[in-house]
């Protein structure tokens, strides 16, 4: 543990980050006088602009103030005044909406503006400016009325884009793509130090206080077709691990760091994700907690539930890794999303109008056995070690029957297509929703069609429709009546410039669970 986290963690401004005592944290920004004709050094806007969680009637917008980005942002411990302003246009002639925040010290001089009072289902153009500075212009579109039935929805999603494995052009491609959003499902930062003969290189150590997590996501975010997707289009995020620490557990880390530790450097973590991500004050960190979960609608057409598979859950049985199957995988207790969590999965599934129901989810669902011949092994950090949960969800899915559920997943750097059964040992048990695996940006590197290692197990996996081992991300075209999952995959990614291609299409017909080639 480095001394000069633990010198951080001990001043008066991270006892009140950890307390949760935001009020008392604000309080000295609130007697400062706030900065309305700054000066910068260099362009504050170096880390762009972002948009997200889309409404019909507005977005969020993001921005953070950062002269010096990888060197603690550069900025004086003094609010500033950030305008903002919502164009129909491009040249941002056509202003429909404009407005003042204060950047924060407290907050890295971030900027989140819930922008409410705009028409549904169209693009609109936004731009900020800070002192004689501006910003980028980026895009966002709002998302469709309630009770519309709009004819198509197009987005992407993705995972686990480790900066020193490679570079990110799979957003330059995405970008060429007519999508609606993207989705982010997890490890959009990795928090371990730098290493010499990589690609690229993390700057600094192993992330600890909250300056090393700030510094990280600004690294991150000074990559050209990172940085370019945010402006080009709204996102919708979640997190997996890496943000934190490899396969942590709750207030468990992986490396066996006390408890009190491993809390501070949650929460640490945990106020930088959100000082980086376009999401509203609902998702405020208080101390080490940090509300994640959440619906997004889009029509009636589909319905987003966005899970957090980390907070909230059990430690992973049998020691982590990929183990037989332990007494702890049965354990009635054991709980990825936790039970208030699970409660409002269930809900929102019951309740929904939707045609499609998407879980946004980052750990693969579907049990996969990973041991050839007759033994069963299976991952304990995925839903497979926690069987009675797996199973209690699956079972909800094939009796409430919710209007045709998907689950898109991230995490294990591979693409897989499969079915979601409660039951993979008898034959008879019924499909009741389909799981789309999305490879990584560039985590593991170029990566194989289909590694050795794997293909030794998949004849023993009938649930699995398709597997493949490449780079990229998965594009989604959703009509009422058909789902398409396009899997693009890069030629490489250990350097740039590398062409896209469709590895493999496939499709969902409505109210026909299970998915078959396009």
């Amino acid at each position: 543990m480095s001394s000069r986290w633990l010198a951080e963690a001990a001043s008066r401004r991270q006892f009140l980050i950890r307390s949760g005592a935001w009020g008392a944290l604000l309080l000295p920004s609130c007697l400062q006088a706030v900065q309305t004709r700054p000066r910068f050094s260099s362009n504050p806007f170096s880390l762009g602009v972002a948009s997200g969680d889309p409404l019909p009637d507005g977005f969020l917008l993001w921005t953070r103030l950062a002269p010096e980005p990888l060197q603690g942002g550069g900025m004086e411990n003094q609010p500033v005044t950030v305008e903002w302003v919502v164009a129909d246009d491009d040249g941002m002639r056509r202003v429909v909406k404009r407005g003042r925040a204060v950047a924060l010290p407290e907050f890295a001089h971030s900027i989140h503006v819930d922008v409410r009072g705009l028409r549904p289902d169209r693009w609109y153009f936004y731009q900020f400016k800070a002192g004689t500075e501006y910003s980028v212009v980026g895009r966002a579109r709002t998302a469709p009325e309630p009770k519309s039935m709009p004819t198509r929805l197009r987005f992407a999603f993705a995972s686990c884009q480790h900066y020193e494995h490679g570079y990110f052009t799979a957003y330059r491609h995405m970008m060429e793509e007519d999508l609606d959003l993207v989705v982010h499902l997890g490890d959009y930062i990795y928090e371990g130090a730098g290493r010499a003969s990589l690609p690229r290189r993390h700057t600094g150590q192993e992330t600890y206080s909250l300056s090393d997590y700030r510094n990280r996501y600004a690294l991150y975010r000074s990559d050209k077709d990172l940085a370019k997707a945010h402006q080009m289009f709204s996102w919708i995020v979640t997190w997996d691990d890496h943000e934190v620490d490899n396969n942590y557990a709750n207030d468990q880390s992986e490396d066996g760091t006390s408890r009190e530790q491993f809390l501070e450097r949650r929460a640490n973590a945990y106020q930088a994700y959100w000082e980086h991500m376009p999401l509203r004050r609902s998702s405020m960190p208080q101390g080490s907690r940090l509300h994640l979960y959440r619906a997004l609608g889009y029509g009636r057409l589909a319905q987003f539930a966005v899970l957090d598979t980390r907070q909230y859950r059990t430690d992973q049985p049998c020691g982590d890794g990929t183990k037989p199957l332990c007494p702890e995988v049965y354990d009635p207790q054991a709980t990825l999303l936790g039970p208030q969590q699970y409660e409002w999965l269930t809900s929102i599934l019951s309740s929904s109008s939707a045609r499609w129901n998407i879980i946004a989810q980052q750990v693969m669902m579907a049990f996969v056995d990973r041991a050839p011949g007759p033994s069963v092994a299976a991952s304990m950090d995925q839903w497979s070690g926690y069987d009675v949960e797996r199973r209690r969800l699956m079972r909800f899915l094939g009796e409430r029957r919710p209007s045709n559920p998907v689950v898109i997943t991230g995490d294990i750097h591979s693409n897989w297509v499969c079915d979601l059964k409660e039951d993979y040992s008898r034959t008879g048990s019924p499909v009741v929703a389909t799981e789309f695996v999305g490879t990584s940006i560039t985590s593991g590197g170029d990566g194989a069609d289909i590694p050795s290692a794997v293909a030794k197990y998949l004849p023993e996996n009938p649930q699995v429709k398709f597997f493949n081992g490449q780079r990229g991300y998965v594009s989604c075209t959703v009509t009422p009546e058909r789902w398409q999952a396009d899997y693009r995959v890069l030629d490489y990614v250990r350097q740039p410039g590398s062409p896209v291609s469709t590895r493999a299409s496939f499709v969902l017909e409505n109210g026909r669970p299970g998915a078959l080639p396009a």
